[in-house]
């Protein structure tokens, strides 16, 4: 057995993120967009800190060159010290936070997008 026909207009399909994401409309470009601005400004922002970090550790360098060599090391000054290791913790942390807070932003994208029944 069938259903009788109706003469009535099929429901209108609610358009899904997804969609316009695969159809490449202005909206879905509009998405995109802000998922890429949000990536570059991140980028900037860590980018910023670490250079900004390494140009203070610099300066701290230059201030330490003024202090004698350190009592437990022989021939190796402060300023050679802090510029031998401290960028290196520094650098992992930085790219630790990048990719964490990387992936947050993706997947908040993702959830923003998820077709939701």
């Amino acid at each position: 057995m069938t259903a009788p026909r109706s003469n009535a207009a099929p429901a209108p399909v609610a358009p899904s993120l997804a969609r316009e994401l695969t159809e490449q409309s202005e909206i879905g470009e509009v998405l995109l967009r802000s998922l890429i601005r949000s990536q570059l400004r991140l980028a900037l922002v860590v980018g910023g800190a670490f250079l900004t970090c390494l140009c203070g550790l610099g300066v701290l360098a230059a201030l330490g060159a003024s202090f004698p060599l350190l009592p437990g090391l022989p021939g190796l000054s402060l300023a050679w010290l802090l510029l031998a290791v401290l960028p290196y913790p520094a650098a992992i942390a930085c790219a630790a936070f990048y990719a964490r807070a990387s992936a947050r932003n993706e997947e908040h994208f993702r959830e923003l997008v998820r077709d939701k029944p």
